[in-house]
């Protein structure tokens, strides 16, 4: 399994990986020690933004850029990456004076992106810089510099950008969340920005969703012969039947345990009527809470269905655990 190490043993390799995560894991450690009011000068500026934040980086910085750039954008703030070097042709003209320009690069002093800074602020722009660097040129043309210095980068060679990038990476997810936080970024708000997956799904589907209605809702009156309720947990298919009072509210619920409980209790099945089997007062939920709000509950009480009821107590719908998963929430 291990052919492939080189001339490495597994403890070594072990070892190298530890001594990655410790830095880098230190490095970020120290960004909070280091926090200040440039923070918050950093977050008002991004909160004061009326146009679009323009996050700019060249090399391992670009990327670190582009995921910054993408977390903000799915927490409330509109950003959109730009590089540096196709600004320079043109795309500089995306950046207005209504927006504000992130730079990211360690040593503050990348050809590309200290080109473009004076033309961005030309147009208006605000300038916020991320670096390793603070008396780089960078550093001296932002309206606030936020210092990502690191002691070492994990690199033996010292060359690779690792604890460097990391430690800007950092500092941009607390920026986005601290706007988000700012902003009273909800998760329905979160959800609309992720329609399209599972947590999308998650933070957007509603019981009314996911339900089953009109026929397909199994449902007997209280008087009914429990042969005939039987029938109708075999034909709707959810493994239960609500059982109504006359006034069509939900006075009880049939399952297979509720008759596996009458058989226990002595109850002579052939004579039995729906309200001498049923659970009384079962757990109901309303059409308009999430679903995975119901499957909490379906998990915390181990059930495996709910009925779905009105603010007045009447059954308006009925799932399983297989109409949630055909929905895909879990």
């Amino acid at each position: 399994m291990h052919a492939s190490l080189g001339q490495l043993t597994v403890d070594q390799v072990i070892a190298l990986g530890k001594r990655v995560l410790d830095i880098e894991s230190r490095a970020v450690a120290a960004l909070a020690g280091r926090l200040d009011g440039s923070f918050a000068d950093a977050l008002a500026i991004l909160l004061a933004c009326r146009g679009r934040v323009v996050v700019s980086g060249i090399g391992k910085s670009g990327h670190v850029a582009h995921k910054i750039a993408a977390t903000l954008a799915s927490t409330g703030t509109p950003a959109f990456f730009v590089h540096p070097a196709e600004a320079s042709h043109g795309d500089l003209g995306m950046i207005t004076a209504e927006d504000v320009m992130i730079a990211l690069s360690n040593s503050g002093e990348s050809a590309e992106l200290v080109t473009i800074v004076p033309l961005a602020k030309r147009r208006g722009a605000k300038l916020i810089a991320i670096t390793g660097n603070a008396g780089s040129t960078l550093a001296r043309e932002a309206d606030v510099h936020l210092d990502a210095a690191v002691a070492e980068e994990a690199c033996p060679l010292g060359l690779a950008p690792t604890a460097s990038t990391t430690a800007a990476l950092a500092l941009g997810d607390a920026l986005a969340v601290a706007a988000l936080e700012a902003r009273g970024f909800s998760s329905e708000d979160f959800a609309r920005s992720h329609p399209g997956g599972t947590l999308g799904r998650k933070l957007l589907t509603h019981v009314r969703d996911i339900m089953r209605t009109g026929d397909d809702v199994p449902a007997v009156p209280d008087t009914i012969a429990l042969a005939d309720a039987l029938l109708v947990i075999s034909g709707k298919g959810l493994g239960m039947t609500a059982v109504l009072d006359p006034a069509g509210r939900v006075a009880g619920l049939i399952t297979d345990g509720d008759l596996r409980r009458a058989l226990g209790r002595g109850v002579d099945l052939r004579y039995a009527r729906a309200a001498d089997v049923m659970t009384r007062d079962p757990r109901v939920i309303g059409p308009d809470r999430l679903a995975v709000e119901a499957v909490e509950e379906m998990e915390r009480t181990r059930i495996n269905g709910l009925l779905v009821v009105d603010a007045q107590g009447a059954l308006v719908g009925a799932f399983n655990m297989h109409d949630v998963l055909r929905a895909g929430v879990i």
